[in-house]
């Protein structure tokens, strides 16, 4: 991996990693649909800035259509599996827990994309399911239905990344590839359709209480430009240079910088869960990830 795609994969960690920070303050304000509309919509207004003032060829290549389903898979519905998660989960558990998303990746690519399954993978995903395991049931927050429920969103969650980033190399990586900043912009239209007859409704049947101060505003801006325009800018240029297994161990980064920010802006609470979780993840994606021994 060369330099500049190990600092993007650094950037791309540290964004994404607060992300949750920002997740955790809004949710539980305005509540899972609003708070996943408001971030991809707003992203995607980003985006259409960022591509006017930079004077983008809107080229899509016959991509256009892809680009919007993969939008749903890969961003619509994560934004609202992670949104639920930000009710019941500290920033730093859902952070860990999507650290499973190269071995929802490798589990993936044998089921559906013909990718070899290796017995070091094939340890590597029972090893990381039982760091999850830990990490819900010795953790600072009580074992319950909420965390229960948090915790499978998350993994579904980083289900849909793993087939997103198949997707994205069948559909967008071939003839040439497609412009990472229109790829972004693709997937956050399709997100947005998606999501806004949702949002529509849930405002019409349960508007949230209010609809949040300063604060969840400048985290709704921090959300939507930053760790989803940006992230997803950089996100789909990592994904045409190296590859979606290898792009998804951003995801081994991120809780590094989701415990941080959580213990650090919002005083989350740390515990020995978080190391024996987040070690035993860490070993299942050494694991997963290893080049393999040729003979």
């Amino acid at each position: 991996m060369s330099p500049i795609a190990l600092t993007r994969l650094l950037t791309l960690a540290a964004v994404w990693g607060a992300s949750f920070l920002f997740m955790r303050i809004i949710a539980p304000v305005l509540g899972t649909v609003p708070t996943a509309f408001l971030r991809v919509s707003i992203a995607c207004a980003g985006l259409l800035m960022i591509l006017a003032v930079l004077r983008v060829d809107w080229n899509f290549h016959g991509k256009f259509k892809a680009c919007l389903v993969l939008g749903m898979v890969n961003s619509g519905i994560p934004a609202t599996l992670y949104s639920i998660a930000a009710q019941a989960l500290p920033a730093g558990y859902s952070a860990i827990f999507n650290a499973t998303t190269p071995l929802m990746g490798v589990l993936i690519g044998a089921l559906f994309f013909r990718e070899p399954m290796t017995p070091s993978k094939l340890a590597g995903i029972f090893l990381g399911l039982f760091g999850v395991g830990v990490l819900s049931g010795a953790g600072p927050v009580a074992f319950d239905l909420n965390l229960l429920q948090g915790a499978l969103s998350c993994l579904a969650a980083t289900t849909c990344y793993g087939f997103a980033g198949f997707l994205a190399r069948r559909w967008l990586d071939q003839q040439g590839g497609l412009d990472s900043r229109l790829s972004a912009l693709g997937s956050m239209l399709g997100a947005t359709l998606l999501l806004l007859p949702l949002f529509g409704y849930s405002v019409m049947t349960q508007p949230p209480a209010n609809w949040g101060g300063w604060e969840v505003w400048l985290s709704l801006l921090g959300l939507g430009l930053v760790c989803t325009a940006f992230a997803y800018i950089v996100y789909f240029r990592l994904l045409s240079e190296i590859g979606p297994v290898k792009s998804s161990t951003v995801t081994f980064m991120i809780p590094a910088f989701g415990v941080l920010w959580g213990a650090w802006l919002l005083d989350e609470p740390l515990s020995a869960a978080h190391l024996y979780g987040g070690a035993l993840i860490a070993l299942a994606l050494w694991l997963v990830l290893k080049p393999s021994v040729i003979r």
